[in-house]
């Protein structure tokens, strides 16, 4: 799989207020993007879980973490279907 580097420039008042460092933010920062990603339907589940650096079983379980239902897109292709 080729893989590409995004690079930010983060504030370092930002990893004191979060008290956190590089590594651990970064982290963090990937799983927040692609949970808003999956939650706006802009990746499916298994391409968010990739952003994340997960499997799919465990960014579904992480979901809740974030209030995010896990199978929304699932729910409205079905809505759909039956309208």
């Amino acid at each position: 799989m080729i893989t590409r580097r995004i690079i930010i420039n983060v504030p370092e008042k930002i990893f004191l207020a979060e008290k956190t460092d590089e590594s651990t933010f970064a982290r963090e920062l990937r799983i927040l993007a692609a949970v808003k990603l999956y939650e706006l339907g802009r990746l499916s589940s298994g391409r968010a879980a990739e952003l994340a650096g997960m499997s799919r079983v465990e960014f579904l379980l992480e979901l809740g973490r974030y209030k995010v239902f896990p199978f929304e897109a699932e729910l409205n292709d079905l809505e759909n279907d039956y309208a």
